[in-house]
């Protein structure tokens, strides 16, 4: 059954490979052992479900004689002894189940510690967004397919398990029970041994092919819805985020027809999935119904020739439906196998990526940590993902307390060197030292603000040491914040309460704060005024002497607060100069 399965859905051996591949850390891990205890307890109540299904079995024969004998005494000892019978089996069904979901859980959150931490390690998630062929909606796949995966895969091997189990358990009673056939042949007669068994199976091996042929191609369409839907709703989470720059363009019916573009996709695909499933219902609903009289027609000749009592009939019948249950195991999850195979793909090509990103991230700059108080560049060269030269062997060296501006018309390469300094940029060369056990802080034009209380955006990404809140106070008392003092415990999301400009001073007052040795600003005064500019950084000055300050930046008004500025043409030509 296994390998006529695995030939007929094209679950070939890389695909199994590839499964086990995503499977195998967990059962590996420093949780292996309850992991393999709980399975053991799960398989061994599969078994003892399996047990009770052949005491059914055996109990059906007991049960229809004692109608047909109209033995009242035999009667009611078989209602007494299927009381028990069904008592066991519930209680064997619950905790079945209960364990079941239990492993789901235990492993489906350890798997998801494990890719947030790949995802994360290393600006993973910053650099997916480099590679040409990029993983789209990394976070669906984590959130969503990590739960399909752990729910498919329990349900599909405990229920192959379950039908392998009942296959050995009941083809042995249905031969028994079968007897022989005798069919004429020409002038002879052929007799046929446990002829249920034959039939079974042959039903079996037709309604496996058949399905097969009908339900193929739904293993790319729920591929492809996957990954419709997330596209979708990552477009409505996008809306969202940039509400205001939608509101002031006015761009609702631009953004309505993207809307309804992507979920048109999503409209379409499941359409085609409809009509796929509509095709395979008919068929699977049709294959359990004959299934159900099927046996009675084959077994009815020995009966009505009184080979066999209605108890036997009974049972014969119920045997037959139990091999043909497990015989069918691919017929009737069919749907379930193809919705599989596409989780295993896309968990799959996302590792795939990461692994890619993360080989990439190899071929960069050479950044070496040494106890050293300067910041210096080497034969540093930066290029564009296809290519191109941003620029050419630069040298540079900065110490404490020294002040950078990086110039030059946009294109030019400023950010980027700025990415590549903080190792996030792949596309480099040369060598970068950075001194050992000193921290940096990076200021972006815009202002990252997580989610929680404006005392947890001030302190994000988290403080060195303990910060009290009249320092906090401080801070924003410098940076012009103060009319926000009264919400430090105030729950917001803040990136859409704020204006701009007060993001990029709540930026000033991390710096603050935490006092690096090292400040990276890229834009960070672009949204402010430049008289609320001036006071900013002459902030940084008076505050933060001994931080060395590498600023990115348009306006010559940042020439006064800078010693050294370096100018990039985004040709590769590069030019310094002190302040």
């Amino acid at each position: 059954m296994v390998k006529g399965m695995v030939l007929l859905t094209g679950i070939n051996l890389g695909f199994v490979k590839d499964c086990w591949q995503l499977a195998r850390g967990y059962w590996s891990s420093e949780e292996k052992w309850r992991a393999w205890g709980l399975t053991a307890v799960i398989v061994t109540l599969n078994l003892a479900y399996v047990y009770i299904l052949v005491l059914l079995n055996t109990w059906n024969n007991r049960f229809y004689n004692a109608l047909q004998n109209l033995d009242i005494e035999e009667f009611f000892s078989a209602q007494l002894e299927f009381c028990v019978l069904a008592g066991i089996y519930i209680i064997v069904a619950v905790y079945q189940l209960y364990l079941q979901q239990m492993l789901e859980i235990k492993w489906r959150r350890w798997m998801t510690q494990q890719y947030l931490d790949s995802w994360l390690a290393k600006q993973t998630y910053y650099r997916l967004q480099l590679i040409e062929n990029s993983t789209d909606n990394p976070d669906q796949r984590i959130s969503e397919d990590l739960r399909l995966f752990t729910n498919y895969t329990l349900r599909l091997s405990l229920g192959l398990l379950k039908a392998v189990v009942t296959l050995v358990s009941f083809i042995a009673i249905l031969w028994q029970l079968s007897g022989t056939l005798t069919i004429p042949v020409g002038g002879t007669e052929v007799t046929i041994s446990g002829y249920m068994v034959w039939v079974a199976i042959l039903y079996a091996v037709v309604g496996t092919w058949l399905a097969h042929k009908i339900g193929k191609p739904l293993t790319k369409l729920n591929f492809d819805q996957q990954r419709f839907e997330a596209d979708f709703r990552f477009s409505l989470v996008r809306l969202r985020e940039n509400s205001e720059s939608i509101a002031f363009y006015g761009g609702e019916s631009r953004e309505g027809q993207s809307f309804m573009g992507r979920f048109g996709s999503v409209l379409d695909n499941f359409w085609q999935i409809m009509k796929r499933q509509k095709q395979l219902t008919w068929f699977t609903s049709g294959y359990a119904q004959i299934a159900i009289i099927f046996p009675f027609l084959v077994a009815a000749p020995r009966y009505f020739a009184k080979e066999i009592q209605l108890g036997g009939l009974i049972q014969t019948a119920a045997a037959f439906g139990k091999v043909q249950d497990a015989l069918s195991f691919f017929v009737e999850s069919y749907p379930l196998l193809a919705e599989w195979k596409s989780v295993v793909d896309r968990l799959t090509g996302f590792v795939g990526n990461m692994e890619k990103v993360n080989a990439l991230s190899d071929n960069g700059a050479d950044i070496h940590h040494v106890p050293t108080p300067a910041l210096t560049m080497s034969g540093l060269s930066i290029y564009l993902p296809d290519g191109r030269l941003l620029l050419s062997k630069l040298n540079l060296s900065l110490t404490a307390g020294d002040s950078l501006l990086v110039a030059g018309p946009s294109g030019s390469g400023k950010s980027t060197l700025l990415r590549t300094l903080s190792g996030l940029w792949p596309y480099a060369q040369g060598d970068i030292t950075v001194p050992e056990g000193q921290s940096s802080l990076f200021l972006p034009q815009k202002a990252y603000l997580p989610l929680g209380t404006l005392r947890e955006v001030l302190l994000y990404p988290g403080p060195r040491q303990p910060v009290s809140d009249e320092d906090i106070y401080t801070a924003m008392s410098l940076c012009k914040l103060e009319g926000l003092k009264d919400q430090l415990n105030r729950v917001e999301e803040w990136s859409h309460v704020l204006s701009l400009g007060e993001q990029q001073r709540i930026a000033f007052v991390r710096a603050l704060i935490h006092k690096p040795e090292w400040l990276f600003m890229d834009e960070a005064t672009s949204a402010l005024d430049e008289p609320t500019e001036r006071v900013l950084y002459k902030l940084l000055c008076e505050h933060l002497q001994n931080t060395a300050m590498i600023s990115v930046g348009h306006r010559g008004t940042l020439n006064s607060y800078h010693k050294k500025k370096l100018t990039l043409d985004g040709a590769g030509c590069w030019s310094m100069l002190t302040l």
